[in-house]
């Protein structure tokens, strides 16, 4: 490690830039996933159902966080970090032009397993880098400091990508904009090769302890029952929980969820009440990825449909030339039929039934504007793109990390600071609030009846940032405060398990989308889930902070 008067190694801005593109490319293809997939084929989509399509983004987000569980333990004990965040970048970037270049069923697929397959090599092994870098003097006392820049490059990769995708996808098609994903990850990958003089001294492996888990143990006890659960799952007749891929992944979780629990079961008295403490924190976090992740479904058909997109005219120009802009004409023209739900009708081959009308845009539009609109039916209306709305997560977290930080500095120097656990379960109870926003959302448009001001939805995304803030960082901080040291990677592997688990029931819940006539009933749902999560996290908390003061810490 390079001696340096500086508070931060030099290697950090290499590793920030990395995985800034790294999750430049990662958020991109979320952006725009499910609308390629809906998409008509006509029009250069694929043509599923939106049904599909949500069970698609659903599986296809769980498993990219399955896999860090075996590519860290890889990394740890076989690759080490470099070798294994080349990898899987290249992994990444290969899946992401793939899913560009090709609509052919089986390819596509492919592409998205190599995606979900370098981003178990490279997410973990990337921020043990980081860590590793803050472990000697001087830096080690500036460490959270280094994970919270870090945090910041996530989201700012994140919040640019969706400007880049809708450019790209308007402009050059949806192939270009996946590929830009895979260009983004090679450029991260180039950065990281420049600043590898500053990296190289932290790919240090842990050498082998007795009492460690063992890869053979994980292999052979963990991923190939499940691997074998999970085809039993996709081969049964019909259906259990909805589809192929949600019955092959439910299936492929029972023997991982029972090695845990057996963990539990098996361990000494002194490990017992910690492993205990962290598997009851990964069950009810899984509740909030299961209502945080429908930004990619649910929330983006809300935004797409039920949104007031129309671009302030002193906009227009602007983004015209610079930004995805839907030029439409109010005139009737040969439109895709949509039902009362918003779901095109397709024929067998995934192609559009055509009419002449009015673009699906201009369905629910206020009387005020339609007005405004047949006054002058061949002026162009400009729009803001659907992806440009999953900037506003990272936004707020840019914005209002500071606010939390700061909140909980101000209640520590008041000796009030909440513990780990009941951060994570404030952050919880205020999750469900993002909700009731959404209710009210529901309301004000009469129940799709018209279309709502775009701020329900940023309001939404502002509260469940909050509640992200409280629960995601201090669920990794837990992990590493109460886990037994030889089961830290083991306990690792739980927290990104439930989070998995959480992804795959966000596309569950939000394909039932279509079973609500009362859309208010849909986030009434989301509100409960949460609210059951938190009622459940009070019932746990004072047992969680006795074993947090067992271990000797906050």
């Amino acid at each position: 490690m390079e001696k340096t008067n500086n508070k931060h190694p030099k290697g950090l801005p290499y590793l920030f830039f990395t995985e800034m593109w790294e999750r430049f490319g990662y958020y991109l293809i979320l952006g725009i996933f499910v609308l390629y997939m809906i998409d008509p084929k006509d029009t250069g989509g694929l043509g599923f159902l939106d049904k599909t399509a949500d069970d698609i983004f659903g599986t296809f987000i769980a498993l990219t966080y399955l896999t860090p569980f075996l590519g860290g333990f890889l990394a740890d004990r076989v690759l080490g970090y470099v070798k294994a965040i080349y990898i899987g970048g290249v992994l990444m970037a290969a899946g992401y032009i793939g899913v560009g270049l090709f609509q052919e069923m089986p390819l596509f697929y492919a592409s998205l397993g190599l995606v979900i397959l370098g981003n178990g090599f490279f997410k973990p092994s990337i921020s043990t880098l980081l860590g590793n870098l803050y472990s000697e003097e001087p830096y080690k006392a500036n460490k959270d400091a280094g994970y919270n820049i870090f945090y910041m490059g996530i989201n700012i990769g994140a919040l640019v990508c969706n400007f880049v995708a809708a450019y790209m996808r308007n402009k050059y098609g949806w192939g270009p904009a996946f590929i830009t994903a895979g260009v983004g990850m090679l450029v991260g990958l180039v950065i990281f090769s420049v600043g590898m003089k500053h990296i190289r001294s932290a790919n240090i492996l842990k050498p082998a302890q007795e009492g460690d888990t063992k890869l053979s143990t994980v292999l052979l006890k963990v991923f190939v029952p499940a691997i074998v659960a999970g085809l039993i799952g996709w081969i049964i007749p019909g259906n259990i929980f909805g589809s192929d891929s949600t019955d092959a992944f439910i299936f492929a979780c029972i023997p991982v969820v029972f090695f845990y629990v057996n963990l539990y079961i098996r361990a000494n008295a002194e490990d017992k009440r910690p492993i205990g403490a962290l598997l009851a924190i990964f069950a009810v976090s899984l509740m909030f990825w299961a209502v945080f992740k429908q930004n990619g479904t649910a929330l983006t058909r809300w935004a797409n449909y039920y949104t007031d997109r129309t671009a302030p005219a002193v906009l227009e120009k602007p983004l015209e030339t610079l930004y995805l802009v839907e030029e439409k004409s109010y005139e009737s023209k040969e439109v895709p039929i949509y039902d009362d739900q918003y779901r095109a009708e397709k024929n067998e081959a995934g192609e559009t039934v055509k009419q002449e009308g009015k673009d699906i845009y201009f369905r629910n539009v206020t009387p005020e504007r339609k007005a405004e609109l047949e006054a002058d039916p061949t002026k162009p209306v400009y729009l803001f793109n659907t992806e440009l709305f999953q900037s506003v997560n990272p936004f707020w977290v840019i914005a209002l990390t500071p606010v939390v930080v700061g909140f909980f500095m101000m209640l520590r120097r008041r000796g009030k600071e909440p513990s780990t656990p009941s951060k994570i379960v404030l952050g919880l109870f205020i999750s469900a609030l993002s909700c009731l926003v959404m209710v009210g959302a529901v309301w004000a448009g009469g129940n799709g009846l018209e279309k709502v001001s775009s701020w329900w939805l940023i309001a939404a995304y502002g509260v469940i940032t909050v509640g992200e803030l409280c629960l995601s960082p201090m669920g990794l901080s837990l992990v590493s405060k109460l886990s037994p040291p030889r089961l830290t990677a083991l306990m690792m592997g739980g927290f990104f398990l439930s989070t998995s688990i959480g992804n795959k029931l966000s596309g569950v819940l939000a394909s039932l989308w279509y079973g609500y006539e009362d859309k208010a009933n849909f986030f009434w749902v989301n509100f409960g889930l949460l609210l059951l999560a938190t009622g459940l996290g009070l019932s746990i908390l004072k047992g969680l902070n006795k074993v947090m003061k067992e271990k000797g810490v906050q």
